[in-house]
């Protein structure tokens, strides 16, 4: 990785280590491991679905409460690893615990997956927040598209790992069930994620804060309060969470009912998991490439370019018939999907005030993460009114018109500069 400075880097890998949970524990193994379990207690296939359902709405909702105010209190100097380490520890024991689980508890492997989502996601937020503390805004949105990429490689890595393993045990060519195989996963998950996480931990520091003051967490409050007073002074960050809402909540839907598209064209799971894993390894240079792009084309244009990609999907999937059909779908979204995601990311870090970057990502993940809903509603009201399902994913691409319309009216970063005589500045970063 030349011309990426040593905190660059190690930010850069905090997505290479964590993303093999993304993949394993939220969408393909887990998920996988939990219905099986679910059967094997006399849980119906409707039912295990639903509880599934609940627990990640649970999760969101917590992060949701939380995530304004323990931002807020990060931003004073010193508190940002703390909430890191103490969210990224958090997760990864949980996500290691899951080995350990009997493989008929389901309502303990549901809980457990509770613990291990809230750790996963509370990091993100720091560590998206540490964005700000280890480049510069020019090179944001190439470091931040690193990451993306990175993340969909060293996702890949673990997850074909697991998939070989799982796929030997079920051809008997490995000695071991296919229950243990898919521990095993959980595992290699673990250790990815920790291993990788090391740079960041040494390496990353903060370095925009408010000075520390008594109270922290009275005056905390008091700031959340303020902001919402001042929304008209942070008009600029609060226009694009929404813009940010729409069009990422069509994104989150796409990817998230793939397996559903995948699974009525007659996919089995072997293959629905090495269209996951294609998906990955296709990402990961188009995400590299969306950073070096906004610095021709600037961030906003590559937005309009990635959220523009998708209404294409949106139109394609109006058509999907066939295998070869969705094959070509998931390409496609593969193109933009890591840079729509990486220069959103950028594009928000610029806007914010630095000294307060935790207290607005801590809503910038929760836009992301109540975008969530909006998506599937609208594709099951639309499927349910039609009858069809490809006018419920043709549906989505209101979301993306209503999108780039609202981000029309987002100014330019550049010209979002704040100060505060509270700032505490520490030492300069060479980004090279």
């Amino acid at each position: 990785m030349k011309k990426f400075s040593k905190r660059e880097t190690s930010w850069v890998f905090y997505d290479w280590a964590n993303s093999a949970y993304s993949i394993i524990i939220t969408t393909a193994v887990f998920p996988i491991f939990y219905k099986a379990a679910a059967t094997e207690a006399g849980i119906s296939g409707a039912n295990s679905t639903a509880y599934l359902g609940y627990t990640i709405s649970i999760f969101t909702f917590i992060l949701a409460m939380i995530a304004p105010i323990l931002g807020t209190i990060a931003d004073y100097q010193g508190y940002k690893k703390r909430f890191f380490a103490f969210f990224f520890g958090l997760g990864i024991t949980a996500t290691a615990t899951l080995a350990f689980i009997p493989s008929d508890n389901w309502l303990l492997l549901l809980i457990c997956f509770l613990v291990a989502s809230i750790g996963s996601t509370g990091a993100n937020i720091f560590y998206d927040a540490f964005l700000v503390d280890v480049t510069t805004n020019k090179r944001m949105n190439r470091v931040s598209a690193r990451g993306y990429g990175l993340g969909y490689i060293g996702s890949a890595i673990p997850f074909l790992l697991s998939i070989v393993i799982i796929m030997l045990a079920q051809q008997e060519i490995l000695p071991i069930s296919s229950i243990t195989a898919s521990r095993m996963a959980f595992l290699i998950t673990a250790a990815w994620w920790g291993l990788f996480s090391i740079p960041l931990l040494r390496h990353v520091k903060q370095r925009y804060a408010i000075k520390p003051e008594p109270n922290i967490i009275k005056n905390s409050f008091k700031r959340l309060g303020g902001t919402f007073k001042e929304i008209k002074k942070y008009r600029a960050v609060f226009l694009f969470l929404i813009a940010y809402f729409f069009y990422i909540d069509g994104v989150g839907t796409i990817i998230s009912m793939s397996t559903a598209y995948g699974t009525d064209l007659g996919l089995n799971t072997t293959s629905l998991l090495i269209v996951l894993f294609v998906t990955q390894v296709v990402a990961a240079p188009f995400s590299i490439l969306y950073g070096r792009l906004s610095e021709i084309f600037k961030g906003k244009k590559m937005l309009y370019v990635g959220i523009g990609v998708y209404m294409v999907v949106c139109i394609y999937a109006f058509f999907l018939e066939t295998i070869v059909d969705f094959w070509i779908l998931a390409m496609l979204v593969a193109t933009s999907q890591g840079g729509i995601q990486a220069l959103s990311r950028a594009y928000f870090a610029k806007l914010v005030p630095k000294h307060r970057a935790n207290e607005f990502f801590g809503f910038y993940n929760i836009f992301g993460k109540f975008a969530a809903i909006t998506g599937p509603l609208l594709v099951g009201i639309t499927t349910q009114i039609t009858g069809r399902s490809n006018f419920g994913v043709f549906s989505l691409i209101l979301l993306f018109i209503v999108g780039m319309i609202i981000l029309r009216f987002v100014p330019n970063p550049d010209q979002n500069l704040t100060t505060n005589n509270a700032i505490i500045q520490s030492d300069d970063i060479n980004p090279l």
